[in-house]
């Protein structure tokens, strides 16, 4: 059952996940009351839009320190004053961008942030969009039988597909490839238990999670693909359309997202921090 909002209408924009969030600016300094109505709209939808928010980078952490703390990304490279703001962009003759597969951020940390807000302050004439997927959906529609075969299995993940060497061929936004970079490794549930709703959502992804805890990467490879094909059904996604000032707050403990690389030739500009998370139970 979805809440009732008092400050703002909320319109979802599939029948699986996200709502655009209209009638309020989130540049301006925002009281108690609207920051917990915000949070329960996040929690609803899992992610939220907003349009025509014009943000500094310091407003944009203001933003986001009122439902965390911000995280500081441990590969991508910094631009700018402020560390905890993330400049993702892609300049017309880069071939790759990054999030281009279906992934969660940052997955190979010991605690994977949980949010992660993306401004957007230019965008090409077409594409660019941003696909998100319910992870809670992708769970509760597996068989009984994969249930229990998930539970209390690990997925052991880390970010020698996203870092290290290679990883800045064609890119725009670099991510750390030096020569003391060693990939992080960290173990996480395959079935993941939100800490505020008490759902359950699958957790795996093919940025990071490369193979099951005491199997081989033979042995798991495919259920790991099935897993990775099933959680991004058409049924579960939405799909947002960026313009210059429009915002996306997401839930990174139960979503999936990938960015649609279809505007060669066309600049495309985000600023983006994050909210630290806990670790996945």
């Amino acid at each position: 059952m979805k809440s009732e909002y008092r400050h703002f209408t909320v319109k979802p924009v599939s029948g699986s996940v996200g709502a655009l969030v209209e009638g309020i600016d989130i540049s301006q300094d925002l009281d108690g009351d609207v920051i917990a109505e915000i949070r329960q709209a996040w929690l609803d939808h899992l992610v939220i839009f907003f349009h025509d928010q014009h943000l500094s980078d310091e407003r944009l952490m203001t933003f986001g320190r009122y439902f965390g703390d911000l995280y500081l990304h441990p590969n991508l490279a910094k631009k700018g004053p402020h560390p905890e703001v993330i400049h993702v962009v892609k300049e017309p003759d880069a071939t790759r961008v990054v999030g281009a597969e279906w992934h969660t951020d940052t997955g190979h940390v010991a605690c994977p942030p949980m949010a992660a807000i993306l401004h957007a302050l230019e965008t090409p004439p077409k594409g660019g969009d941003t696909l998100f997927a319910n992870q809670y959906l992708a769970y509760e529609t597996l068989s009984d039988g994969l249930k229990a075969t998930l539970d209390g299995l690990k997925a052991v993940h880390d970010d020698s597909r996203v870092a290290g060497p290679n990883a800045n061929k064609g890119r725009s936004t670099q991510t750390r490839d030096d020569v003391d970079w060693q990939p992080t490794v960290n173990a996480h549930p395959v079935v993941r238990t939100h800490p505020e709703t008490g759902r359950k959502a699958l957790y795996v992804n093919i940025a990071s999670a490369h193979y099951f805890e005491g199997m081989t990467q033979a042995e798991s490879a495919p259920l790991l693909r099935y897993l990775f094909d099933h959680a991004t059904r058409p049924e579960f996604t939405c799909r947002f359309c960026w313009a210059p000032g429009s915002v996306a707050f997401w839930d990174n403990r139960c979503l999936k997202h990938i960015a649609v690389n279809d505007y060669h030739g066309h600049r495309r500009d985000m600023r983006r921090v994050q909210l630290a998370g806990d670790r996945p139970v």
